[in-house]
């Protein structure tokens, strides 16, 4: 390739990666901006119009991205569920669940990963369920997020059968530990009740111990 062709290809190279890169950038804008207002408004009184002049985007991107405040409410909810850093909080689970033996430890650990999750993760689900009673996308909306968790602590479950209380299936100690995940108790201890987010963690973590370990 001449020297000419090699230029253009870098110059094209580098244009499409400062573009993924501004999209990136404006989606995050946007999913700020979004979180920012549903939880200061409320999901009725949120516009699309609202949340693209605070993002500095045109309405017209955010629909077009989005679909609508349902499609942003359920991004603002994925993105929460994956925590913090670059590898999803599911996965860092699994990855830990591979390696750990203990099962006290393991569930000390899903109590930390709650810990980090439950606060961007909460009071997205809180607006949902409020929302719901009026909105039939929100009530889709917060139908799908419960059974996803609860389909995910039937299989951390299954990562405890061996250690189990006697009696107790995977499909019970599923639904408690779906019980302390839930964006409630969260609310009720360090909103309301304004607990730290380690004491939270030990609480629960602890409460599921003695819940399902024999």
């Amino acid at each position: 390739m001449s020297m000419d062709g090699a230029m253009v290809d870098v110059k094209r190279s580098y244009d499409s990666s400062r573009r993924q890169e501004q999209a990136r950038r404006n989606r995050d804008a946007v999913l700020n901006a979004a979180e920012r207002r549903f939880l200061a408004d409320g999901y009725g009184v949120t516009t699309i119009t609202a949340i693209a002049s605070e993002a500095g985007v045109s309405a017209e991107t955010v629909y077009k991205r989005f679909g609508g405040k349902a499609g942003l409410v359920t991004a603002i909810w994925e993105r929460g569920l994956a925590g913090r850093g670059p590898v999803p909080a599911p996965q860092r689970s699994d990855e830990m669940q591979a390696r750990e033996e203990d099962p006290r430890q393991i569930i000390r650990n899903w109590g930390q990963l709650t810990a980090e999750v439950a606060p961007r993760v909460a009071p997205i689900l809180l607006l949902v369920r409020a929302a719901a009673a009026t909105d039939p996308e929100m009530a889709r909306l917060l139908a799908d997020a419960d059974r996803q968790r609860l389909r995910r602590m039937r299989h951390n479950a299954e990562a405890l059968t061996d250690h189990l209380r006697t009696g107790m299936s995977p499909g019970e100690a599923a639904e408690i530990m779906w019980t302390y995940s839930s964006p409630d108790l969260y609310d009720l201890l360090v909103v309301r009740r304004r607990w730290t987010l380690p004491r939270y963690s030990r609480f629960i973590s602890e409460a599921m111990i003695n819940a399902l370990l024999r």
